[in-house]
């Protein structure tokens, strides 16, 4: 039976083989790094089997007008078992008075692509007037 409950970086071993076992390289680099970004999000939803964490959803925002989903993973041992779905859904449903739900995924990652759509997010925002602008990589 899988818990979800919030947590902060009392589980960062965890997480952080999380990011390892799903190859999210630039999470592995600086681990005192990783525990100041999670205890500075705005939200992070566990589920957790049998007390171990088997995925999450990191939320960053101000919980008015924004929330950025910065993290949705969810161990490959553990996919396509409504996990990452019930994440989300829970999230979406906490924040649903929000006016911007955003998040960001590689183009070319199928998988992730067909996954977000498949939970009734969309790529396109309906007509909606916006662009979207990103700081090359290398400039931080």
């Amino acid at each position: 039976m899988i818990e979800y409950r919030s947590f902060c970086d009392d589980s960062i071993d965890e997480v952080y083989g999380i990011y390892k076992e799903n190859h999210w390289e630039s999470y592995l680099k600086d681990k005192a790094k990783l525990c100041r970004a999670f205890r500075q999000s705005l939200y992070v939803l566990g589920a957790f089997e049998n007390g171990s964490l088997v995925g999450f959803v990191r939320c960053v925002g101000d919980e008015e007008y924004i929330i950025y989903v910065q993290d949705l993973i969810v161990k490959p041992s553990h996919f396509r078992k409504g996990i990452g779905s019930e994440l989300i859904r829970r999230v979406s449903e906490k924040y649903a008075h929000v006016r911007q739900f955003v998040l960001i995924t590689d183009r070319e990652d199928a998988a992730a692509n067909a996954f977000y759509r498949s939970v009734g997010l969309v790529s396109e925002c309906n007509g909606f007037p916006v662009n979207t602008y990103f700081r090359k990589i290398g400039d931080t």
